[in-house]
């Protein structure tokens, strides 16, 4: 679940995006037209974004009545209907644009996100996202994530460490940089990115909790696999693609984390008709 006040949150920073002095066009309306409007899935895919929409149309007008078919993480076909909004007519079309955005970029995410996990839904490998997000909506697409079917890698700066190439360089090290870490905030996960099987020793042997496979080819995979032999969970990073994901969840490394789950994200094509 996600939470309620982000939720709240981010459609009222949209709203006001779009909405600005006022919808001009809505005001070409009689202020108590009534109306009910549906909402169509052009293609298949995972919804994601209900608690979005619902906020939109509550936001403008609170009589509005939503009627969904499916909740978050549902299969939706092509040509489906996935809600009903109905009540004033105005607020209906002003809400239209910002709803439908929340619900095409969140169900994209989601869908995006199971397409992936199906490539490898055999193997015991879990998919992770990262902080390549849209700013402002990481909480939301991370979300989404979950609802295909994949998993969250830290949110941000602050709830696990990842040392990466120019960390060890300024702290002077891997080992160095891990000792650091477990003495300043001493309860949070340390993950430590390497580039080759000497670094994935060194981080081996500082004690790192989570340790970054970083562009390693397959067959280098397979030995770090081997070499750290469950003394810290390995990740798999760089270079993946739907043509390489098989390949390197075979290894045997613990996650895969893939900047494409929330960065390359074709928003699901959806249409708003209003009823006769």
């Amino acid at each position: 679940m996600i939470n309620p006040a982000y939720v709240e949150a981010m459609v009222a920073l949209a709203l006001r995006e779009d909405i600005g002095t006022g919808d001009v066009t809505a005001r070409l309306i009689a202020e108590d037209t009534q109306a009910t409007a549906r909402v169509i899935s052009r293609e298949a895919g995972i919804l994601c974004g209900v608690d979005f929409v619902n906020a939109v149309f509550a936001e403008l007008d609170s009589t509005l009545q939503v009627v969904w078919a499916g909740r978050d993480g549902d299969p939706i076909e092509a040509d489906a209907e996935l809600f009903t909004v109905s009540g004033n007519a105005r607020a209906i079309l002003t809400g239209e644009r910002t709803a439908l955005n929340f619900l095409q970029l969140l169900s994209g995410t989601a869908t995006l996100a199971h397409h992936y996990a199906q490539l490898v839904a055999d193997t015991s490998v879990r998919l992770l996202d990262t902080r390549k997000t849209i700013p402002g909506l990481r909480l939301a697409q991370k979300y989404a994530v979950t609802c295909g079917g994949c998993h969250n890698h830290r949110v941000g700066l602050y709830d696990a460490y990842l040392i990466k190439e120019n960390h060890i360089e300024a702290s002077g090290g891997i080992a160095k940089a891990v000792a650091a870490a477990r003495e300043k905030t001493p309860d949070l996960p340390v993950e430590v990115e390497v580039e080759s099987l000497e670094e994935l020793r060194i981080a081996l042997d500082a004690g790192a909790d989570r340790i970054m496979l970083d562009n390693f080819a397959v067959g280098l995979l397979r030995e770090a696999v081997a070499m750290a032999a469950g003394a810290a969970e390995l990740e798999a990073s760089g270079n993946v693609s739907e043509q390489t994901i098989r390949s390197i969840a075979e290894t045997g490394v613990d996650f895969i984390s893939i900047g494409a789950l929330t960065k390359c994200v074709t928003p699901l094509d959806l249409s708003m008709r209003f009823d006769p």
